[in-house]
């Protein structure tokens, strides 16, 4: 996998904000200044130390290739989506030693923070596996971060829900108690609103929070149906429900989810689940970058 032209762009922007408060307003490394010759030439290896999902790898060319690090040559020798184990080699560095040891820890920090959200949402996939069940993101990112990580999440796997606030409708609880004045659980959308969702292309969702809820959503027209925080036995429900009467409608479950329950939310028939934890929670995966010879 590779970046979109939105997401390199996300990423320079990235890179850059990484460097600067890195170096400082000077734009200096003054550790390597002071003992690292500047003709000294060297080659390092980005090798994996635990299982996982790679995903990061432009980005650490992007670090690599900047008016700050000049003649360094970066070669990947897997693809971002790979499973990696420990041992793995994932990329070469090399040319001056001081270029690259001044930019050791910003490579590192993109593509084990990367690889650790394609790896959480590895590990979400594979439970669900043989189940027509899709795994998603959610808005709980990084700010800044949002389209490297929801690039993450696909070469683990995943899919993307919406972007951001503008390429979807997602009307959630809070809209309704804007509506009402109140969290009574009523689905207070007026008709006129109704009509106002429907911009072509952009799909509508509703959250809904339990049953009573889920038999009202189809006035409203939605695309998805989400099922936020329900049990087990309200999503089998909620299945049954919609294969009556809205067999167009998807339907999300959300809340709650862990790789313990996944599965078993699953197999209630949903056609989505998404995970905050992929994004909000995934621990950095463990990549080092070891040197080896002098060129």
């Amino acid at each position: 996998m590779n970046f979109t032209s939105e997401e390199s762009a996300a990423c320079r922007r990235l890179v850059e904000m990484a460097w600067e408060e890195d170096l400082g307003s000077e734009g200096v490394d003054l550790t390597t200044q002071s003992v690292i010759p500047p003709n000294l030439e060297g080659r390092a290896v980005f090798g994996a130390r635990a299982e996982g999902v790679v995903a990061g790898l432009p980005a650490v060319e992007r670090v690599l290739n900047t008016p700050r690090t000049p003649l360094l040559k970066f070669q990947p020798l897997m693809e971002d989506g790979s499973r990696v184990k420990p041992g793995d080699r994932l990329a070469i560095v090399s040319g001056l030693m001081q270029f690259i040891l001044m930019s050791e820890r910003t490579a590192l920090n993109f593509i084990q923070h990367l690889s650790g959200i394609a790896s959480m949402t590895r590990r979400y996939v594979d439970v669900v596996t043989g189940i027509p069940c899709q795994i998603l993101d959610t808005r709980k990112t990084t700010p800044g971060w949002r389209l490297l990580e929801k690039y993450a999440v696909r070469c683990g796997g995943g899919h993307n829900h919406r972007t951001g606030l503008y390429d979807g409708i997602l009307i959630k609880d809070n809209h309704l108690a804007a509506l009402s004045g109140s969290k009574t659980g009523a689905l207070a959308i007026p008709p006129a609103n109704v009509i106002q969702l429907h911009v072509p292309s952009v799909p509508v969702e509703i959250e809904v929070e339990n049953l009573q809820q889920l038999h009202l959503a189809p006035l409203i027209l939605p695309d998805i149906i989400l099922l936020d925080n329900m049990s087990l036995e309200q999503l089998r429900e909620a299945v049954r429900w919609r294969n009556e009467k809205a067999p167009q409608t998807l339907l999300e479950a959300s809340g709650g989810i862990t790789l313990a329950n996944v599965r078993s939310v699953a197999e209630t028939g949903v056609d989505r689940i998404s995970v905050g934890a992929l994004t909000h929670s995934a621990p950095a995966l463990d990549i080092a970058l070891d040197y080896e010879t002098s060129v």
